[in-house]
């Protein structure tokens, strides 16, 4: 497949961030189902913090993680989306499992018995104006997303193999069960033709991992989409990742880490908020750069997601078109 034959100049131009008219193909999301509760704090900084402090701001819950995040967004984009997680058992499994029918998607779900469910706190302060503050993160560790098993992937193998498009993120592989999981995943997915999309966070994996227990999952997906800092410092190159010139520098470290045959499309992530311009790059291919619409005034939550499920549309309709 070579991406550069589609129509259209970029992803952004076609089918764009809102969705198609007519949805197609299939995609599998492996990941992260969390309860999130999000709040943004305007007018105030986490530096300026010394006290306990009361702030009434804008705040809600959630059904969330990098699963549904993704799912929700390519819902407007594929005919049919499913979510394949472990969750928790919990009085919040009703309430996932409602949202999930709610949005279209289909609930390939696992339930650890006894477990609760992971909750996350987004917060994000007003330093910066169009919600684009610094954002605090706050996840539940052992949660049961981190125990999705080969097993769970060998009973959803038949699902896998009729997906157009497998999603998985690095947040699996902070857990050995499920880094052996979602690698198994794509190994299914490899051999039955599915296309492998992985996105590459946490943003900070370089300091929660090794590059040699990233790689391997780099080596299996087609392609792979990072903020350019983040897969530079994995690499342990320099992350000032702002210019196009830069973001073109680190080719070299990119086939280095990944090399023949493997040939997975990079969709790198950069600018001033490492969200305002793709480099897509693939060995021997594809070489193509465009702007994301992301920019003052464009709301920073769920943009990735948006982005991210464009791209992957836009994608499977290349391969599909030859």
């Amino acid at each position: 497949m070579d991406i550069i034959e589609t129509p259209a100049r970029s992803p952004v131009d076609w089918p764009g961030l809102d969705g198609v008219p007519e949805r197609r193909f299939r995609l599998l999301a492996v990941g992260d189902v969390r309860i999130e509760v999000r709040a943004l704090l305007p007018g105030l900084r986490f530096t300026e913090l010394t006290s306990d402090r009361l702030a009434y701001a804008p705040a809600r819950a959630l059904v969330a993680g990098t699963a549904v995040n993704l799912a929700r967004r390519a819902a407007g984009y594929f005919r049919d989306v499913g979510v394949l997680a472990r969750i928790g058992d919990d009085d919040f499994t009703h309430v996932i499992r409602r949202e999930l029918r709610r949005l279209g998607l289909r609930d390939l779900l696992r339930v650890e018995p006894g477990m609760p469910n992971g909750v996350t706190m987004m917060l994000r302060d007003g330093s910066e104006t169009g919600g684009r503050g610094v954002r605090l993160l706050v996840a539940e560790e052992d949660s049961a997303n981190r125990l999705l098993s080969e097993r769970d992937v060998r009973d959803a193998a038949a699902e896998i193999r009729g997906a157009d498009v497998l999603s998985v993120d690095g947040y699996a592989l902070l857990s050995p069960v499920s880094r052996a999981a979602v690698l198994r995943a794509a190994e299914i997915a490899r051999l039955s033709g599915t296309l492998v999309a992985f996105d590459l966070v946490p943003h900070d994996i370089d300091a929660r991992l090794p590059a040699s227990e990233v790689i391997p999952m780099l080596r299996l997906a087609d392609v792979v989409i990072s903020e350019a800092p983040t897969i530079a410092r994995l690499l342990g190159r320099p992350a000032t990742m702002i210019g196009s010139a830069e973001v073109r520098g680190l080719v070299p470290a990119l086939d280095e880490a990944v090399p023949a045959p493997a040939r997975p499309l990079w969709l790198l992530r950069f600018g001033p908020g490492s969200l305002e311009y793709v480099l897509a790059r693939r060995r021997d291919g594809l070489l193509l750069e465009y702007p994301t619409g992301y920019g003052e005034g464009v709301e920073r939550i769920g943009f990735g997601d948006r982005l991210a499920a464009g791209e992957l549309f836009w994608w499977a309709a290349a391969r599909a078109s030859r």
